[in-house]
């Protein structure tokens, strides 16, 4: 499951803290009676995106990504539009290869480039924005 909070997307386990954190609402299995700035609620774990969401916490994600490099990033959140299979394949960077190996394990196919692109744009310097 994951949960939206405070126009953010949380995974399970952060979700969860932030429940048990948080007063909860007078009838919280209502999600219509309360807003979700206010405490978290329950999103779709199959949501597609247009490209790849992590968790809210980052590298204080209760079950983040831990790179090659030693960075950490939130989990992977959801799943891919065609648009964000698209944007995946834009990128040559460390996090692009964890989405690639993430998604392509959900099934995703990222083997046809429609182009041979020569520079690559860096999504992590957006990771934690």
């Amino acid at each position: 499951m994951i949960y939206i909070y405070q126009a953010d997307v949380w995974c399970d386990k952060c979700g969860n803290a932030l429940c048990e954190q948080l007063e909860p609402p007078e009838h919280p299995e209502d999600e219509s009676s309360y807003d979700s700035d206010e405490y978290p609620k329950a999103g779709p774990d199959d949501e597609e995106a247009d490209c790849p969401q992590h968790c809210a916490a980052g590298e204080d994600c209760l079950d983040a990504v831990t790179l090659p490099s030693g960075q950490k990033v939130g989990a992977i959140l959801g799943g891919l539009t065609i648009e964000g299979v698209d944007y995946v394949r834009r990128f040559g960077t460390e996090v692009a290869n964890l989405w690639r190996q993430h998604f392509g394990e959900l099934g995703y196919d990222f083997s046809d480039r429609e182009d041979d692109q020569d520079e690559w744009d860096d999504p992590d310097d957006n990771l934690n924005d």
